[in-house]
């Protein structure tokens, strides 16, 4: 009787194990509401810079006020920047492109951007990455704090935004 039993135990655990270890394999985030995107890191140092002129603003983040400019985060994207010299017509005078970036600060003529991971000094000035810090943040989280993922096997590939995934259910 006794050694019935042991098998019985032995295949309700195996059959456990089995269920555990099915359930939450989800390598390509079918049932993700959120998905990630990367970037190669070589692309990442490369991606920030200055376009001239007015840009849709589609997902505002953060607001930051430094005189006479506004600068307005657009999540995962950039920096619009809004000459406010005169408020009653503000002008859209330009987008940083820096993707990944979700917060700014501002001193001097320096802008300082998150680019994913990495902390950028961007000079308003010039126009151009001042300084850059590797690897200063961690990668953002999903909006819904659940989409869950591998990093062991993306060398040299940073996660810059979480797209909703358009086959969730």
């Amino acid at each position: 009787m006794k050694t019935k039993l042991f098998w019985w135990y032995l295949l309700f655990l195996a059959a456990g194990i089995w269920i555990l270890n099915t359930s939450f394999s989800d390598p390509d985030f079918i049932n993700r509401k959120y998905t990630p995107v990367f970037m190669k890191r070589s692309d990442l140092e490369q991606s920030v810079s200055f376009q001239p002129g007015a840009r849709a603003i589609e997902n505002p983040g953060k607001i930051y006020y430094k005189a006479p400019f506004i600068y307005i985060n657009e999540r995962y994207k950039g920096v619009h920047i809004i000459n406010n010299s005169n408020p009653q017509n503000p002008v859209n005078a330009g987008f940083i492109v820096a993707p990944g970036c979700i917060d700014m600060a501002a001193k001097g003529s320096i802008l300082y951007i998150d680019n994913a991971v990495d902390l950028v000094a961007f000079d308003l000035s010039s126009k151009q990455v001042s300084k850059r810090i590797r690897d200063v943040f961690p990668e953002p989280l999903s909006p819904d704090n659940e989409s869950f993922y591998s990093n062991s096997d993306r060398k040299d590939l940073i996660l810059v935004e979480w797209k909703l995934n358009p086959d969730y259910r």
